[in-house]
């Protein structure tokens, strides 16, 4: 039977956001328990950079999948429903979570970098709109940790049917069809 796949654009920004998000929750976890000093604000700049350079990826993504739609589910009804709903809210995760990150960091004292390069500050310092979008950043990526899980059990549920998934982000020449 051969495999509907995405197409190879897709493929790799599916991957690299994969890596990127599972690495910027890594070091996200990791940086909270550092004490502070350069290694600490190392960290937090390096996570802020990723996390913007994550925003730019969705753009790519969002761009890609407008102009090449995704080919069609596996299945109808229930499942198909519940993988889109877990679809469209991991977009939502991908976009709101580093927006609530960019906005409690741009609502500090210290300035932001893009990769060391100074970005403008956008908004005076206010201790309560940063604890405001810090909580919220904090609840989107627990839940986008939770949406990553139902992702993935998906995916597991999919190739324990027999369902190839899987073969379908991955390139054709790894498989045999």
């Amino acid at each position: 039977m051969k495999t509907l796949r995405y197409r190879w654009p897709a493929m790799l920004l599916h991957w690299l956001s994969a890596i990127l998000i599972l690495g910027l929750l890594w070091l996200g976890w990791q940086m909270v328990d550092l004490p502070k000093g350069a290694e600490r604000s190392a960290a937090y700049n390096l996570h802020k950079s990723l996390g913007l350079l994550s925003l730019l990826l969705l753009a790519l993504r969002l761009a890609w999948r407008r102009q090449s739609p995704p080919p069609p589910a596996l299945e109808n009804g229930a499942p198909a429903r519940l993988a889109a709903i877990v679809h469209l809210g991991l977009y939502l995760f991908l976009l709101a979570a580093p927006l609530a990150g960019f906005l409690a960091s741009a609502f500090t004292q210290y300035p932001m970098k893009f990769f060391g390069w100074p970005l403008p500050r956008l908004f005076a310092p206010d201790e309560q709109l940063n604890a405001l979008f810090k909580s919220l950043h904090f609840a989107l990526v627990w839940s986008g940790a939770g949406l990553i899980a139902l992702h993935l059990a998906g995916v597991i549920r999919h190739e324990l049917h027999g369902q190839p998934i899987l073969k379908r982000m991955l390139p054709a020449r790894l498989f045999r069809d």
